[in-house]
């Protein structure tokens, strides 16, 4: 009997169709990366365990896929291992490598790696696919893109306020309504040290990030779960809770962080991004969140989160600052900050919206009818002279029926067909058919360009 096909759950085949809407969304975000002055880079898809491990978190470093060694694997695997039913002891000793959880770490190890090679400030810009073992459910995926950029060399706020426009801007470009959120470690920092868990800062952050998720209450439990007593969650509980204006929240979190020295860093920072950004055209939301907290542990500054305002599904950009990345990999000393897109969940918000241009999912613009080897022999220089000019087009590779032609340009959603028989070769000209409207009229060469929207440049190949 012939196995069912099928994929793991948490991954996804996408059509022609669906790629054409996913390439919109790269070229869109490929295109203000390009704007802003940023470069390209492509990193494996596993990477050493020790390069991913430590750098997530706890949580973090459990939804990494570990990739067993080649070979026997099982060797140098004890009895002992065996019995001790240590998933992570056996993963130390079986697996070496692992898909990548981000492009962020890997991007860190770059860095190092190639530091002769780079001038500084360094600025990347990264769309590929990672992977991580979660629970698959509605907006997540075990394996999604990132589309990520980032300043490594830089202590300049500048480049935070650079990059909430490049988010700005590609939200503006695709057409959806959104909220950029912003909060700072170091103001989660002071919170922590104003409560008297200074220590578990952490802990804190994990769960405040689920804000959303759990509510205040499964904030709450969760922070009880982790050790927190109930008179620090009881003081944390009117910062949490702090409503009003951008300014008026900081305004209010100087008197609460009084005695903090580097919560008041954090104000300091937070309030100059905010006085820039106040000087610039925006078209989402700005709003400082303090209840956003961006679970992984590398963050050191600024931290940014994006939310759809017309579609329920969690984060779709998120990054910030972290000040000592490559300090891991033997490099201290280098401040980078960077934001990531997450293209799969722009995808499904495009989707539902349906804000996709009609031009974004068109393919081949063009379809030339097959009659016969001797037209079709007649037909490939005047395409190759069409497809100089910037036209998507296609000869039918087969002498069928008019109608299965025809059919294949519609299932296609191919606009333009084009016709030449013996009459056309004769007079030199191209019946030229509008799928749309149903209107065919004779054209020469040059008129076809300009109807379907070349270059208008041609020239005899």
């Amino acid at each position: 009997m012939a196995q069912k096909p099928s994929i793991p759950k948490g991954t996804r085949d996408f059509t022609p169709a669906e790629m054409a809407r996913r390439n919109y969304i790269f070229d869109t975000i490929r295109d203000v990366y390009h704007l802003y002055g940023y470069r390209q880079i492509e990193t494996p898809a596993m990477e050493q365990l020790s390069t991913l491990m430590g750098k997530y978190g706890e949580e973090g470093d459990k939804l990494l896929f570990k990739i067993l060694n080649s070979g026997d694997c099982l060797a140098g695997i004890t009895e002992e291992d065996w019995q001790a039913h240590n998933p992570a002891r056996f993963a130390a000793k079986a697996c070496e490598k692992g898909l990548r959880y981000d492009l962020t770490v890997p991007f860190a190890r770059f860095v190092v790696q190639h530091r002769a090679e780079l001038t500084f400030p360094f600025k990347r810009f990264q769309i590929q696919p990672v992977w991580r073992a979660d629970r698959p459910q509605k907006g997540r995926y075990r394996e999604f893109f990132q589309c990520d950029a980032d300043v490594v060399g830089s202590d300049s706020l500048l480049c935070e306020v650079e990059l909430i426009q490049i988010m700005d801007e590609v939200f503006r470009r695709l057409g959806i309504r959104v909220s950029i959120k912003m909060n700072n470690r170091k103001i989660l920092a002071g919170i922590a040290e104003v409560i008297g868990e200074a220590e578990r800062i952490t802990d804190i952050t994990v769960a405040i990030d689920k804000l959303d998720k759990l509510g205040p209450e499964g904030v709450n439990a969760e922070l009880r779960a982790r050790g927190i007593s109930d008179g620090a969650i009881e003081r944390l509980q009117p910062v949490i809770g702090l409503r009003g204006t951008n300014r008026e929240k900081m305004a209010a979190l100087r008197t609460v962080l009084s005695a903090s020295e580097v919560g008041l860093r954090g104000i300091e920072e937070t309030e100059y991004i905010l006085h820039h950004i106040e000087l610039l055209p925006l078209t989402a939301g700005f709003e400082i969140d303090l209840t956003l907290a961006r679970g992984l542990n590398y963050y050191t500054g600024a931290i940014f989160e994006v939310k759809s305002l017309d579609v329920e599904i969690g984060s779709i950009t998120g990054g910030g600052r972290y000040d000592n990345l490559t300090g891991v990999f033997g490099l201290a000393g280098v401040s980078g900050v960077g934001i990531s897109f997450g293209a799969d969940r722009i995808y499904d918000v495009l989707n539902r919206l349906d804000l996709y241009p009609a031009e974004s999912l068109c393919t081949t613009q063009l379809l030339f009818v097959h009659f016969g080897e001797r037209e079709a022999t007649y037909l490939l220089p005047i395409i190759a002279r069409i497809r100089a000019a910037g036209i998507r087009v296609e000869l039918y590779p087969d002498a069928s029926k008019m109608k299965k032609q025809l059919g294949y340009a519609d299932a296609n959603a191919i606009p333009f067909v084009a016709l030449v028989g013996e009459d056309e070769m004769a007079s030199g000209r191209i019946l030229l058919k509008d799928m749309r409207t149903g209107e065919q009229r004779p054209v020469a060469v040059e008129e076809l360009i300009e109807a379907v929207g070349g270059r208008g440049v041609s020239h005899t190949p």
